[in-house]
């Protein structure tokens, strides 16, 4: 852990001395403006001047920080996020509320790195602080935009809000029960398919608007160690294959529309207990348009889940989302968001849907309304979310239904660099 500590602490100092460089390059503008005025050099000779300052600066931001020979370039980017919750809820029927979360957290603490070496080569990765764990690490090859070529730990191309959008720009602050119960670990209810995997990623986007994305993966989500086990179990030692083909275009002066279609295919993740010969397949589907202030977002699950009830009976779970939003003026944006998750036998409870909220037990079906606004200080650099929070669980029992219900709000203060 000390050595952990004194790597983070080496790398933040080397890029205060680095931006420290470059600051003093900056501000030795107005010193070439005086030798100028005073005729101790020419205007060619300042331009001249002023490029030697710049290319030095970055060369010493670079040797500062940098150790590889080869690197050209280095930036380094990060997020803060800021969360309070406070969600709470009810069976139909039971005497006492369900526990409740009231509560203060760090959602986010991102710090990454883009080492760019020449020719098209590139090395990445982000680190979250608050989770521990590792967003990214990969190297990439990049021909053009149209073909490059990703080694190492990211998220597969699988769903809007997972992976074509940023967490840093989620509009409804956090990621729809759909989404949720498709991509984040499996509990036994949860699928666990996309979002992140250790693999060989392939992508690219040509002039005409189509772009698609391959990937040959590890079949298990990977959370916390960021794919670094070189040993596999019976459960994962067999390859996950991904597919995505969209289309972005624009439309007259102001529609802009982008349509995509995934899929997903994971040998052993499928059934009640991983790695019984149960195969897991997952669909993706979604539309984002645009016009100016309005965005409009639809967004569809599905799956083909081997035993994924019983070792007698298939699940075939499904989901959709629908979410529009539109920016009333340049700061403020209102959001509404509508998701409904069928697990089809499989079972969900409200907290594997509804982060922060209480279990509700485990039901059939899932619903949640989100009703909110963002408030953008700085653009998207700086932002301010609230939102109210209703979401539903029920199952068919006997004698009618049961029903668990959730509701609160969430706040979230953002924070890019």
């Amino acid at each position: 852990m000390a050595t952990t500590r004194f790597k983070w602490t080496a790398l933040l100092g080397s890029a205060i001395i680095g931006a420290a460089t470059a600051a003093f390059a900056q501000d030795s503008g107005p010193l070439i403006d005086l030798l100028v005025k005073k005729g101790i050099v020419n205007a060619q000779e300042a331009e001249n001047l002023r490029a030697d300052l710049a290319r030095d600066s970055s060369a010493a931001v670079v040797s500062t920080i940098s150790g590889g020979k080869s690197t050209v370039g280095l930036s380094l980017t990060g997020r803060i996020q800021v969360q309070y919750a406070d969600i709470g809820g009810k069976i139909d029927g039971a005497s006492s509320n369900l526990n409740a979360t009231n509560h203060f957290f760090m959602r986010r603490m991102y710090l990454g790195a883009k080492a760019t070496l020449g020719n098209g080569w590139t090395g990445n990765f982000n680190y979250d602080f608050a989770g521990s764990t590792f967003d990214a690490a990969f190297i990439e090859w990049r021909a053009n935009d149209a073909f490059s070529v990703d080694v190492g730990f990211r998220k597969v191309p699988f769903g809007l809000e997972e992976w074509y959008t940023s967490s840093g720009s989620l509009k409804a602050i956090e990621r729809s029960p759909a989404t949720r119960f498709f991509v984040e670990s499996n509990n036994g209810r949860r699928l666990g398919a996309g979002s992140y995997r250790t693999g060989v990623f392939v992508g690219g986007k040509f002039d005409n608007g189509i772009f698609y994305n391959v990937a040959v993966t590890n079949p298990e989500r990977d959370e916390s160690a960021a794919g670094v086990a070189s040993t596999g179990t019976k459960a994962n030692n067999n390859y996950a294959y991904w597919a995505n083909l969209g289309y972005s275009t624009k439309i007259g002066e102001s529609w802009t529309y982008t349509i995509s279609t995934a899929a997903g295919y994971l040998p052993d993740q499928g059934g009640t207990v991983l790695g019984a010969g149960d195969n897991l397949t997952v669909y993706n589907g979604f539309i984002e348009a645009t016009n100016g202030a309005l965005d409009l977002q639809l967004e569809y699950f599905g799956s083909d889940n081997q035993h994924g009830v019983s070792t007698t009976k298939n699940s075939k779970s499904s989901a959709y989302s629908v979410q529009p939003a539109y920016k009333f003026n340049e700061n403020i944006e209102g959001v509404v968001r509508y998701t409904y998750v069928d697990s089809d036998g499989r079972g969900v409870q409200t907290s594997d849907g509804i982060r922060s909220a209480p279990s509700g037990g485990t039901m059939d079906k899932l619903s949640e309304w989100f009703v909110g606004g963002n408030y953008y200080f700085r653009g998207n650099d700086v932002k301010l979310q609230l939102g109210y929070i209703f979401g539903e669980s029920k199952d068919t029992v006997t004698g009618g239904q049961a029903k668990a219900k959730v509701q609160g709000i969430r706040s979230q203060m953002q924070v890019n660099f």
